[in-house]
């Protein structure tokens, strides 16, 4: 099993981006997934940037893979996510219907924003070029475990284990609306809030994640307890998102249980003192933001 980073789902400045990258060159993972996945106007890096980066990390031994936008609007953008599918290099994660128009005959992962929902997509992903498919972060452990054992040869998948879940994407801004600015002038709003907007309810529970034209769960998604499911399923991949502090001790936390140095119940202990909350995601077909811990030794 391969450990893999997501995307970095916030607004960084430059500088902590190429910091937390120069961190990562060091980190147990085996995979990493950069660049912009939520908004165009985030241009704290330019592709050149993002080939730097890609270059380092591949010459410290990890598999680089270029993300997408999820959300196309502007020809400016289309055209951007042209020139990052001939980059000649490095493979991308497509995560919209554009950018798998693009990638037709080049390998590619689908991404956790498409729509794949079924063996049939799974098939006609593997026909067009796709080498491994994101679970979409919706699903159930049941309909995954169907799924993976319906796939297609040489396609493997890949299940986010643990970060804030992308729930939805809007033409809208709101971290803007949040802040009474319009999205075409925004004032790169995003950039003061390195872990999202918080959004709680009117009795102040966690409800949901302002990250400008996304929104996510409150909190981080943590599926250590089911990575001897995920083992016995056979699955090839599992994704730890970013979160502005405590990446690390996560990473470590889930290669010590892919390693078998650490119990699911060690690695969770090593994690809970970063995070004040978790959730289970749709893992077992609830709601998502419930946090049922049951991790046996």
């Amino acid at each position: 099993m391969k450990l893999s980073l997501g995307p970095i789902q916030y607004y960084w400045p430059r500088e902590r981006v190429m910091a937390f990258y120069a961190a990562v060159e060091q980190w147990p993972v085996d995979i990493v997934y950069l660049g912009e996945t939520v908004c165009s106007k985030r241009r704290e890096l330019r592709a050149t940037d993002w080939l730097e980066v890609a270059d380092r990390l591949a010459a410290a031994g990890k598999t680089v893979v270029m993300s997408t936008l999820a959300l196309m609007e502007a020809e400016s953008e289309r055209l951007a996510l042209e020139r990052l599918v001939q980059n000649g290099r490095f493979m991308i994660e497509a995560n919209d219907a554009t950018s798998l128009g693009l990638s037709l005959g080049k390998p590619f992962v689908a991404g956790p924003n498409i729509n794949t929902y079924n063996a049939g997509t799974l098939r006609e992903l593997r026909d067009i070029g796709a080498v491994r498919w994101v679970m979409p972060v919706e699903l159930s452990r049941h309909i995954l475990e169907a799924m993976h054992k319906a796939r297609p040869d040489g396609l493997e998948t890949e299940v986010l284990v643990f970060g804030r879940l992308p729930l939805a994407f809007s033409a809208r801004c709101f971290t803007a609306r949040a802040r009474n600015l319009p999205k075409d002038d925004c004032q790169l709003a995003c950039l003061d809030y390195p872990a999202g907007l918080p959004l709680a309810t009117q009795d102040g529970s966690g409800f949901l994640t302002i990250n400008g034209i996304q929104l996510q769960s409150a909190d981080p998604n943590n599926l250590i307890e089911a990575m001897p499911d995920l083992r016995a399923m056979g699955i090839e991949v599992v994704r730890i998102s970013p979160e502005p502090e405590g990446t690390e001790a996560v990473v470590k936390a889930f290669r010590g249980c892919i390693d078998g140095s650490l119990t699911p119940t060690q690695a969770l202990d090593a994690m809970k003192p970063l995070f004040p909350r978790f959730c289970d995601g749709y893992w077992d077909g609830g709601a998502g933001m419930n946090w049922r811990e049951s991790v046996s030794a």
